[in-house]
């Protein structure tokens, strides 16, 4: 993900305070996102548990908002991403999906390519639950991912009936080879935390209770490092992701978008919603080479 941030120190006071944003983009907030920033590292906690997380229009504007505002305070040195539980995030809401009007899609895109906005400050993934095809979009823009034994994730956007727009078929490859990446989008079978961990997708597998707890010491191990070196290293994988796959990004954008006009039905994902998530339920108690999981 590239990011456009100079490489500048950041200097200040480090200091402790939890919020909820309260205006995003002229959308209220309503607690979508929580904020807690201590000792240089911000919690930022996907906040619609009722909802395992799904994003609607107020959390879709909410979460990348409080990642740029915590990237920009000086007494931020590391991000940690996570969701409240029991999911990271379920993608996006179907309901809303579904109902939305044609020709409502594809708005104006985002000044930034991936799901999460171009930052300086490292963000880590803490996949607390279910990461399922926007919200699997949502760790794979994060800088690394740690898991809970909870964690499972999916691509389902075939079986919803639409086309990754965040960088997953550049993102996902990389992280897991083409051919297992293939595998998940085409299939839409849940991976379990141990599977990603032994495929690359994460770097540490944790118990639940100790997820926040092992985000949070990386993140420490982060801020004691020189803040302008570390932002100096980060730039430099992005400048060098950058050789790589310069045209992907741009492709998938540009198809996925083209597809909610011309290929996505809205009818019938009202029709299928509900079979949709019968069949995600079935599928997450299982892993992509399809033995039981946990």
């Amino acid at each position: 993900m590239l990011r456009k941030h100079p490489n500048c120190t950041k200097a200040g006071t480090i200091s402790s305070s939890r919020t909820a944003l309260p205006i995003v983009g002229g959308m209220s907030n309503d607690g979508v996102v929580l904020v807690d920033v201590s000792d240089g590292v911000a919690i930022v906690t996907l906040n619609r548990p009722d909802a395992r997380n799904a994003l609607n229009p107020e959390l879709a504007a909410a979460f990348p908002a409080a990642v740029a505002e915590c990237d920009s305070r000086d007494d931020v040195l590391a991000i940690v991403l996570t969701g409240a539980d029991p999911a990271f995030c379920a993608g996006f809401d179907l309901r809303e999906l579904s109902a939305r009007e044609r020709g409502s899609e594809p708005g104006a895109p985002p000044p930034y390519r991936a799901a999460l906005p171009p930052h300086r400050t490292p963000v880590i993934g803490a996949i607390n639950g279910a990461a399922v095809t926007g919200g699997f979009e949502i760790a794979l823009a994060c800088d690394f991912l740690i898991a809970s034994t909870k964690a499972r994730f999916a691509d389902t956007h075939a079986r919803v009936g639409v086309l990754p727009g965040w960088g997953l078929t550049v993102m996902l490859p990389e992280a897991i080879g083409i051919r297992r990446a293939k595998q998940l989008s085409l299939s839409g079978a849940f991976l379990d935390a141990r599977t990603a961990l032994d495929w690359g997708l994460v770097n540490e597998v944790v118990e639940h209770d100790q997820l926040l707890p092992r985000a949070r010491e990386v993140a420490l191990q982060i801020a004691a490092n020189p803040t302008n070196a570390v932002q100096g290293v980060l730039a430099l994988y992005d400048e060098v992701a950058e050789l790589l796959p310069p045209d992907g990004w741009r492709v998938e954008n540009e198809r996925a978008r083209r597809w909610m006009v011309d290929g996505f039905s809205r009818a019938s994902l009202a029709e299928r919603r509900e079979g949709i998530i019968d069949t995600g339920s079935h599928l997450s108690g299982r892993h992509a080479s399809g033995q039981g999981g946990n």
